[in-house]
């Protein structure tokens, strides 16, 4: 009997033993699951506090590519203004360029026959030099030579003028080249004392061509500062 009563004694120990241990693993069971508890609760809290960042970042996201496409279209608008005014520029400068071109290619020359008294008569048909230069812009005229040279391709205007003594006979031809284009002349006369005269064309000229006056053979100017006039201008360029 007693040996009964140790066996179950020893068997009640060992379950006292069991059931403290089971206890002290429950509790350590438990002091597990409340720090599971724990992180979990940590880790929600980071995880809304992420969620809460991702949605400020799409947020912010959403507001830069507003903010881009506002840029861009900025942009675009920009470019178009600036290729507007790139092509105005274009314009304006092509504008300044045919002022300039039109500037230099201003022709125009006025010039008087310089010798005091009358010129002529001679032998031949003589090229008048007129040495008085009134105006020689473009420098087509030579005072040297009498003869003007078309510095451009383009129409011409041209016009002389002529004083002479009525007793004798004056006649003044316009060239171009060697082709004889107008003239004025006047005939002898007795008892007119003095005598004006004068004629003007339009020629076709290109770059070179050569026009200037001459006065026949045998016949007379008067010549001054003043009255026998040799003059031209460019009309337009062709």
């Amino acid at each position: 009997m007693e040996t009964r009563l140790k066996d179950f004694e020893t068997r009640l120990e060992d379950s006292e033993t069991r059931l403290q241990d089971s206890e002290t693993r429950l509790k350590d069971s438990e002091t597990r699951l409340k720090d599971s508890e724990t992180r979990l609760k940590d880790s929600e809290t980071r995880l809304k506090d992420s969620e809460t960042r991702l949605q400020d970042s799409e947020t912010r996201l959403k507001d830069t590519e507003t903010r881009l496409k506002d840029s861009e279209t900025r942009l675009k608008d920009s470019e178009t203004r600036l290729e507007d005014s790139e092509t105005r520029l274009k314009a304006s400068e092509n504008q300044i360029m045919e002022l300039r071109n039109k500037e230099r290619t201003k022709v125009i020359f006025s010039a008087a026959v310089g010798t005091e008294g009358a010129i002529g008569p001679f032998n031949t048909d003589t090229t008048l030099t007129y040495t008085r230069v009134i105006t020689n812009i473009g420098y087509g005229y030579s005072p040297s030579t009498g003869v003007f040279a078309a510095p451009f391709a383009g129409v011409y205007y041209f016009s002389f003028f002529f004083h002479a003594g009525g007793e004798h006979r004056a006649l003044l031809k316009l060239y171009k080249n060697n082709e004889h284009i107008v003239e004025a002349h006047d005939h002898r006369s007795e008892f007119d004392t003095a005598d004006n005269g004068g004629n003007a064309a339009f020629l076709q000229l290109q770059r070179g061509d050569q026009v200037y006056v001459r006065l026949a053979a045998n016949t007379h100017v008067y010549g001054s500062s003043y009255p026998t006039t040799f003059s031209g201008f460019l009309v337009t360029q062709m």
